[in-house]
């Protein structure tokens, strides 16, 4: 197979030993029913739970590279990027086989649903993983509700103040709920914006008070790990934030906005 870095692996039968360095993978590998086979994982790889029985080779932007080689795996799935690529080049001088593989969009998880499967000996559970996710996206995408959107600003950080833009896959996320990036014009999936300093508690400062959102509490805290990572929990998560974007625009008497 050819992976996103454009190297050619090649695998004389499924891998058996699999170390994960990105949590997207190792929640993906689980989902594909192929747990089993993973015999590592980093520090940020917390889903599902019997992840955290795996050993950890600590963590994965950039991973170390003799950590992993200590669990004598057959295979390492890195994140394809420049922080990993150091460590990409010395597992495959150990004689580890590397997969290099880019997990920024919701599209990647059906994407490397169908390219792990015949990697990890259940190609079709890859193809049936993929096929349910792209049809329940598709399904939430036609249950959009028509007219303007709302415009919403994801804030990654405070300080300095960050933004996510159109390149980042919680901006898909969001409209597929049916809400529009106020931001969505940046293609970069991050920028810093001047919007004037913002301390950590922003939305009780009295300069914030005159965001309509922040005086009327529609603040939605998405932290939860749907939120912040591709995964096969994306359909799920979607619809659960377009009910708290609906219940955060249309309030119900003495109804609270959850945060």
């Amino acid at each position: 197979m050819v992976d996103d870095a454009g190297d050619t692996v090649r695998l004389a039968a499924p891998a058996r030993r699999v170390v994960s360095l990105n949590p997207v993978i190792t929640e993906l590998v689980f989902a594909l029913g192929a747990g089993g086979r993973l015999v590592g994982r980093t520090d940020a790889c917390d889903y599902p739970a019997a992840a955290l029985r795996l050993p950890s080779v600590g963590g994965w932007l950039p991973p170390n590279a003799e950590a992993v080689a200590a669990s004598s795996p057959d295979l390492a799935i890195v994140y394809q990027g420049p922080t990993t690529a150091a460590a990409a080049r010395r597992l495959r001088a150990l004689g580890i086989a590397v997969l290099a593989l880019r997990t920024d969009h919701l599209a990647d998880v059906s994407r490397l649903a169908r390219l792990l499967g015949p990697v990890l000996g259940a190609a079709r559970a890859g193809d049936s993983l993929a096929s349910a996710y792209d049809a329940a996206l598709d399904t939430l995408r036609r249950a959009a509700t028509p007219g303007p959107a709302p415009a919403v600003v994801l804030l990654a950080w405070d300080q300095p103040l960050i933004v996510l833009g159109a390149g980042s896959f919680a901006s898909e996320l969001v409209e597929l709920a049916g809400a529009r990036n106020a931001f969505g014009d940046l293609p970069a999936p991050s920028a810093p914006v001047t919007l004037g300093a913002m301390p950590t508690g922003f939305a009780a400062r009295p300069e914030w008070q005159v965001l309509r959102a922040v005086r009327e509490h529609r603040l939605l805290g998405l932290t939860e790990s749907p939120y912040t990572r591709p995964s096969p929990r994306a359909p799920a998560a979607i619809a659960a934030l377009r009910r708290r974007l609906d219940a955060a625009l249309h309030p119900t008497p003495l109804q609270e906005v959850p945060q």
